[in-house]
Formats: structure tokens, sequence, C-alpha cells
């Protein structure tokens, strides 16, 4: 009787209840009837968005900063230094860095970037201009007029956004006003938030899976702790390596004698931050740069990229970054472009260590399933049997 009601149900069983993609399916479509019933009721959502919108900024300040600094003060504890005099240390020396910057880097990167602002439209008609010279034979007269349109249609569409952008500056004064202020007093208490994150952040996994039930705590301990790897080998990695990309660009303009060096090191560094797409961006106004001033200097530029990216690609990244979120490339270029549709250049920026996250969440729930169905282990059952 056993076996005819095994055998009954067996296509239940293997094709439903022990089918991964099932399981998947079915979880998902769970957190999506979930979300749907939140936004059908505003009321619900409503103070998590008000709590987001005046936590959200100073968190992400001190998680960055926490990320960075957690190991310096972990590693000085191991040689016996109190987390709150070794953190109080690393205040002050950051506060001296930022002293430092904003006396001698600030002034520089604010003339740069004036100037290449108000140079910005000649730089671009010469470069366009020196495009329609090379693109002058009757072969190329479909791609000739073609970038005429795209460069007629940038043109309009940056007046278009100019004048727009004024007059909403001088409409929604209150607004800016409002940025302005949300925008110190998230600088103001980051520091804070940041102070009490290092000194015991630590113990946060501990006292989060004091809410759940004993038999549930150390999974959630081990949950805890795998999302905050993920998250802070990804947050210090970049960081790192952007760094070290906007120092390599800058050296590299320097040596070649690019103007606005400082200013594009800085750009590059910053979009370096957006996975495989930042450096190649970044080289956008250089090359308009260069092309300006002239075809020795572009080739001089490129070569600074070559250079660039093979020491990114083979040495910096390897060996910072490694291969600790093991994520497909092509699974990346998937996450930007959602991420910055739907969340736009904040999406960009988080939203790898979002899937990263994410990822761990829906692992722990596999692995929680199949614990509970229990077809998973009688199946690996059969198979070592028949083995």
């Amino acid at each position: 009787m056993k076996t005819d009601s095994k055998e009954h149900r067996s296509w239940f069983w293997n094709w439903v209840v022990n089918n991964r993609l099932v399981s998947i399916l079915t979880i998902t479509l769970l957190i999506l009837l979930i979300l749907l019933v939140i936004s059908k009721v505003p009321w619900l959502a409503t103070p998590f968005i008000l709590v987001g919108q005046i936590l959200g900024l100073p968190i992400i300040l001190a998680g960055v900063g926490y990320y960075l600094l957690n190991p310096l003060v972990d590693r000085l504890e191991r040689y016996r230094v109190r987390r709150s005099w070794s953190i109080i240390g690393l205040f002050i020396i950051l506060a001296l860095l930022i002293a430092w910057g904003i006396i001698s880097l600030i002034p520089m990167v604010q003339r740069q970037t004036t100037t290449l602002i108000t140079e910005w439209p000649q730089y671009w008609h010469q470069m366009t201009q020196t495009s329609m010279q090379w693109l002058q034979d009757d072969r190329l007269n479909g791609v000739r007029k073609q970038l005429d349109q795209f460069n007629q249609q940038l043109s309009k569409s940056s007046s278009t956004a100019i004048s727009g952008l004024a007059k909403s500056t001088f409409s929604s004064v209150g607004g800016i006003v409002s940025r302005v202020v949300s925008i110190v007093v998230a600088v103001v208490t980051a520091p804070f938030i940041l102070f009490y994150l290092l000194r015991d952040g630590h113990q946060l996994p501990d006292y989060l899976s004091r809410l759940l039930p004993v038999k549930h705590r150390q999974s959630a301990v081990n949950l805890l702790t795998e999302m905050n790897r993920q998250v802070s080998n990804y947050v210090r990695g970049q960081l790192i390596v952007a760094f070290i990309v906007a120092v390599l660009f800058y050296l590299g303009f320097l040596i070649v004698g690019l103007r606005f060096a400082l200013l594009l090191g800085i750009v590059a560094g910053v979009l370096n931050l957006v996975p495989y797409l930042g450096s190649f961006l970044a080289m956008i106004p250089a090359v308009v740069v260069a092309a300006f001033i002239s075809p020795w200097m572009l080739v001089k530029v490129l070569i600074v990229f070559i250079v660039e990216q093979t020491l990114e690609g083979r040495l910096i990244s390897p060996l910072v970054l490694g291969s600790s979120l093991k994520i497909h490339p092509l699974t990346i270029i998937f996450i930007l472009l959602i991420s910055g549709k739907a969340f736009g250049v904040l999406g960009v920026i988080l939203g790898i260590p979002g899937y990263a996250v994410i990822r761990v969440v829906a692992t722990e729930i596999f692995r929680w399933y199949q614990k509970f169905n229990g077809g998973y282990e009688q199946q690996g059952e059969n198979i070592n049997e028949e083995n």
C-alpha cells in the first residue's frame, strides 16, 4: 500500500514539491503578493518611507565609513587598544585629512571645474568638427548625417536641460534650501552613527538574534554575518579600487601634460564605482579635451587609458576585490541596467551589494525549505544508496 501511494504521488513530488524552480517561483510569488498588498494600503508604507528619507543618507554615509574603518579598529583591538580610543584617533586623522583637502584640493578642483564647464562647448564643437572632417569620404555619408543629427539633438537637449534647470532653480528655492539642510544634517549626524557602529556594531547580530526563538538564533547570526561579509568586501574593495584608479589617472594625465588632470582623475575614480562601465565613461571628457588639444595628445591619453585598464584588470581588482562576490559579469550588467532604471544613480552604485544581500537571504530561505520538506535530503540519500 505504501509503495502504491508513493508511486501515485511521485509525479507531484518530483515536479512540484521536490522541484527547485517551482520552489523559487513560489517564494517569489509570495514576496510579490506581500509587496502588492503593501502598495494597495499606502498607510502601511508611509512610516517606512518617512524613516528612509530622514535616516537614509546618514546611515549610508555611516555604513560606508564603517566598512572602511572597521578592519583598522579590529586590528588595533588585537593589539589591546580600546575600541573607543582607536575610533577617536581615526576620527582625528580623518578630520585632519578633510581639513587638508578643503584647504588644498577643493580650490584646485573648483578652478578646474569652472574652467572646464566654460570651455566644454568649444571642446565638443572642435571634436565634432574634427570627426566630420575624418568622415568626408562619400561612402560615409549616412554616418556623417547621423552624427550631425546627433550633435544637433545633443545641443538642443543640453540647452533645454540647462534652461529648465535654471527655471526650476529660481522657482523652487525652498526645495533647494530643504535639501541643503537635510544634507548638512546628514553630514553632521553621520559621524555619531559611525562612532556607535564602530564601537558596538560587532555585537549587532547577537543582539538582533535575541528577538527570535532560541532554535533559530544561530541561523540568524550566520545569515547576518554572511550578509555583512558580502557587503563589506564589495564596498571596501570598490572604494579602494576607485581611489587607486583616481590616483593612476591623475598621475597618467599629469605625465602626458593633459589639462584638468586632477579633476579628470577624481571623475574617473568616482565613475569607477560603476563596475565595468565607469572607466569607459570617465574617458569621454578626457578624450574630448585631448582631441581639442592635438591628435598626439589624444594618442597619449588613449595610452594612459590602456595602461590603467591593464593594471586595474590584471593587478588591482584581483588583489583588492578577488572573487568574493562570485557574480558573473553578465549578471552584473543586468543588475546595473535594472537598478539604474528603477533607482537612478543610487541604484547603479548600490545595486550589486543589494543583489548580494538578496542572494544571501534567498539562499538561506531555500536551505530552510530544503530542510522543511525533506525532499532534497531523500533524493541525496537515494543517490548515495545507488552509488
